[in-house]
């Protein structure tokens, strides 16, 4: 048996005090000779250091039944109460029914953003069977399953963005810098608040969890070699969703109000299969190969009203294959001059493509004043791709499959049902590494990423009334963030050269 209790305790500067913040939109070159912007917006931000405060206690059982079969079983009792800050400047809720906003007022600073929840049990169960023990032909079923609590943090950081913390202005046809008399405004918790976004969430506010469970065959193939099947599930329950309100037409204190509710869900499957080979005659090698299928109902919180469908990141087939060989060196003393300590290494990715949530019109919902992009209408028995070397990628998302709903429709084709391009890439690296005393050596490696330069194609317009819609417009090293993409994955081939002194 084994007990225990974990604390953790956050507090950092996370919210920045680089105040005021300025940003201006120019229309034209002439706008930009002439020092005469569109638009500047101007932001105050009041500086906040939130403190989390995160608990749990745990107790686990390990017992060995025979000397075939294991069972480990256990508990966490999970504590995750609102952030505090550091000098007692809390962020603002409020009191009231959304469902009657004429009555909704702002709550006084202090008041809790949710009530903790005292009732958060995750309990976890798992088990080994040995099923044959020979050495060479080893036989082990694991299975397990249990509950993982997640936490709201992230969401209730944004409170401290909202009124009382940050104050934002329109200045037309302005200048730069702005004028100080255009910044004489200061965050403020006076009505009324409609400049200044309220976060605000349900009082009694339960943590997200996730039910994951999993089986797995593990087979020995030799003494040197390992086959694993597994099945691979989770359930995403009581997740958070986003709300936003606009209440302006329906109470004259308030703005745009972000809204955090329990309940929505997601699942994940996947079906994983793994061989892998031990170091045998200085060889090495490892393959895995997962197909998996993941939905939810708006994985990155931008598509309004929520739709149940294939995640964003759902992608259904992935392999992957890596390889370390030690290359023997010829027994001669030429040889082994020349032919010692050299290794190659060797890594092949391939995945099928992202699917690509395709943007229609964008409506406003009269109940609230929101703004979403709704999706498009599917036009039967018309292909979904064109398939033509003219192309970029070789293949277009076939425009004439889709119309524009009529008025506030959300549109009848499935979410995210069509897909990017896929992606593949060899990498491949050789590497030495010279004994020049006891104590010192001196590697050398040389690195090919994308070593046979197949070209990936990434980001794709999915907007259906752009010119260049369905059409992938950027590579795919590109179209993902990263400070430098030469050897971003998704790249043409690319080279690297280093040279290191151990000692």
């Amino acid at each position: 048996m084994k007990f225990g209790v974990d604390y953790r305790h956050i507090a950092s500067p996370m919210i920045s005090a680089e105040s005021p913040y300025a940003g201006y939109i120019f229309e034209s070159s002439t706008a930009v000779a002439t020092n005469s912007a569109q638009l500047a917006i101007v932001i105050q931000q009041k500086s906040a250091t939130p403190v989390f405060h995160e608990v749990a206690i745990f107790a686990q059982d390990q017992w060995r039944v025979n000397s075939r079969l294991s069972l480990s079983s256990g508990v966490r009792w999970e504590i995750d109460p609102p952030p505090t800050e550091e000098h007692g400047d809390l962020p603002y809720t409020l009191l009231g029914s959304l469902g009657d906003p004429s009555k909704l007022q702002l709550a006084p600073q202090g008041t809790p953003l949710w009530h903790s929840s005292w009732f958060n049990f995750a309990p976890r169960f798992g088990a080994a069977w040995t099923v044959h023990d020979l050495p060479s032909f080893l036989t082990v079923v694991r299975a397990g399953g249990g509950v993982f609590f997640d936490s709201d943090n992230q969401l209730a950081v944004r409170g401290f963005s909202g009124v009382g913390f940050q104050a934002g202005k329109y200045i037309f046809n302005a200048s730069v810098p702005i004028p100080p008399s255009e910044l004489a405004f200061a965050p403020s918790a006076t009505a009324p608040y409609t400049s200044d976004a309220v976060y605000a969430f349900p009082s009694h506010l339960q943590l997200p969890y996730t039910l994951e469970w999993n089986v797995s065959l593990e087979q020995a193939l030799g003494s040197m070699q390992a086959l694993t099947v597994a099945y691979v599930g989770s359930s995403g329950r009581r997740l958070t969703g986003t709300q936003e309100y606009s209440l302006s037409s329906q109470n004259p204190d308030f703005g745009t109000v972000f809204y955090f509710p329990n309940g929505i869900t997601s699942n994940y499957q996947a079906l994983q299969a793994k061989f892998q080979r031990s170091v045998a005659h200085g060889i090495q090698t490892l393959a895995s190969y997962t197909w998996s299928h993941s939905l939810d109902f708006g994985s990155n919180g931008s598509e309004l009203p929520l739709t149940r469908g294939n995640s964003d990141f759902d992608v259904r087939s992935n392999f992957q294959f890596g390889a370390a060989w030690d290359i023997p060196s010829n027994q001669t003393r030429l040889g082994k001059l020349l032919l010692s300590d050299w290794s190659a290494d060797a890594r092949i990715l391939a995945r099928t493509g992202f699917p690509v949530t395709l943007g229609g019109n964008q409506v406003v919902d009269p109940g609230t004043g929101s703004i979403y992009t709704g999706g498009v209408d599917l036009v039967p028995n018309v292909p979904l791709y064109i398939h033509g070397a003219l192309y970029p990628g070789g293949r277009i998302i076939n425009k004439a499959a889709f119309t524009l709903p009529t008025g506030t429709n959300i549109g009848t084709a499935p979410r995210n049902f069509v897909r990017g391009f896929g992606m593949a890439q060899m990498n491949f690296a050789m590497r030495r590494n010279i004994h020049l005393t006891d104590q010192v050596s001196l590697l050398l490696r040389g690195e090919a990423f994308n070593i046979l330069n197949h070209p990936n194609f990434g980001l794709i317009d999915s907007t259906l009334t752009d010119a260049t819609f369905g059409e992938a417009t950027m590579m795919l090293n590109g179209s993902l963030a990263t400070i430098s993409s030469q050897y971003q994955q998704g790249g043409s081939r690319s080279l690297q050269l280093a040279l290191k002194l151990q000692f």
